[in-house]
């Protein structure tokens, strides 16, 4: 059995559509109120099959309905699908099964529908807690509508986190503490707490170019991250993850999949992958895959070919370490040493350096290096600065 076949394995199932398209969102996610349904289940479980192929020997241990929104889906395709990845593939004793969510689509019904069907954790995106502030941000509900989406998820799942935006235009950091402290005796157990970015190709990307919408200055983001991580701590949520904030043992599942830089497969029109595959001379091959982003297109290809894959590439050993970095320091816990060196065929500091890694340390940017590679929280709010200086070192190594 190789490595991968004894490690967390993912499934990413991605649903495309949204009631309307938030003006924030660089997502694939189209508006459309018209679906075929039965096409769909079809589609992703005929692409399912495919990627089963491409998986031998894997044991799934979360799979993740995201989007778009998921909370649109039927049922009883949520349904369909989890039992097709059930038939496919042996699982783990705990399998997590997340839905994303959007308060606009919660209905105490179709929540039970999504239980029944399999799905124990929810995720809601509320992104904010009045209604000034949802209105700038394009949301289709209210606050009225977040508390009770809130409540229906919290009765129908043992496991809901929801999401919140801050480094809203003109907030404080009084009024967002108070936001924070409203949002704790909401939360059961996981929170994800994001900071406003403007994306390109997106409307507020037009109006902030226009000066129509200014962010918090770099000071006041500073003081609002540090803010966010003080209040949480002392909730015993504290961050596990850059953007994510748990109780112990609560962490999702299926997204430190993702950051511990594990194999997952990803479902649906723009899903990514990432899989380790035997190669023609023996060892393994990690491959980047990606399915066609335009929905139509997605189910055309399905139909004909069976999956809708659009780019399968490998990554070389630079670019392995890269992703390893990207995603593993944004995580508390840093970067297994084990791990990384078994990656990069050569120990820590003579991969990176040991001046560079000194400087680093000196800098206040990442712990100590001993057992892992490990951002501080200083480094975790520079963390695009401090990968570039790492992976500065890694071409050389291919």
């Amino acid at each position: 059995m190789d490595s991968a076949a004894a490690e967390p394995f993912g499934v990413y199932v991605h649903w495309p559509f949204c009631l309307s398209k938030c003006p924030y969102c660089d997502f694939n996610s189209h508006v459309s109120s018209r679906i075929d349904h039965a096409r769909w289940r079809a589609a992703l479980k005929r692409e399912l099959a495919h990627f089963r192929e491409l998986t031998p020997d894997r044991t799934v241990s979360s799979i993740f309905f995201g989007g778009g929104t998921p909370s649109l889906m039927e049922p009883e395709t949520v349904a369909e699908v989890i039992d097709e990845v059930r038939r496919l593939w042996p699982w783990t004793n705990r399998v997590e099964i997340s839905l994303e969510a959007n308060p606009t689509s919660v209905e105490a019904e179709k929540f039970a529908g999504f239980r029944q069907a399999g799905v124990n954790r929810v995720s809601l995106g509320i992104q904010a807690l009045n209604d000034r502030d949802l209105d700038f941000l394009g949301r289709a509900h209210d606050a009225e509508q977040a508390l009770g989406a809130i409540a229906i998820a919290r009765e129908n799942f043992e496991r809901m986190s929801f999401d919140l935006i801050y480094s809203r235009p003109k907030q404080t950091v009084a009024a967002w503490r108070a936001e924070l402290k409203e949002a704790l005796a909401l939360a059961a157990d996981h929170i994800s707490l994001y900071q406003l970015t403007i994306e390109p190709e997106t409307p507020f990307f037009a109006r902030h170019a226009r000066g129509e919408i200014a962010l918090p200055k770099d000071t006041r983001q500073a003081e609002l991250y540090e803010t966010t991580q003080e209040v949480l701590e002392a909730a015993g949520m504290p961050a596990y993850e850059v953007s994510n904030h748990a109780r112990t043992g609560a962490e999702c599942r299926h997204n430190l999949v993702y950051w511990r830089y594990h194999d997952y497969a990803g479902i649906g029109p723009g899903a990514h992958s990432r899989l380790r595959r035997r190669g023609p001379a023996g060892g393994t091959v990690t491959h980047a895959i990606q399915t066609v982003r335009a929905p139509a297109i997605w189910l055309d290809r399905v139909d004909r070919n069976g999956h809708g894959i659009a780019e399968q590439e490998p990554v070389g050993r630079a670019g392995r370490l890269t992703e390893m970095l990207m995603m593993g320091l944004r995580l508390s816990e840093g970067i297994e040493r084990e791990r990384l060196e078994a990656e990069a065929g050569t120990e820590i500091e003579a991969l990176f350096g040991r001046p560079l890694l000194q400087d680093l340390e000196a800098a206040g940017y990442i712990e100590p290096v001993s057992d892992r590679l490990a951002a501080t929280l200083e480094g975790r709010q520079r963390l695009n600065a401090v990968i570039a200086a790492l992976s500065a070192r890694l071409p050389e190594i291919d």
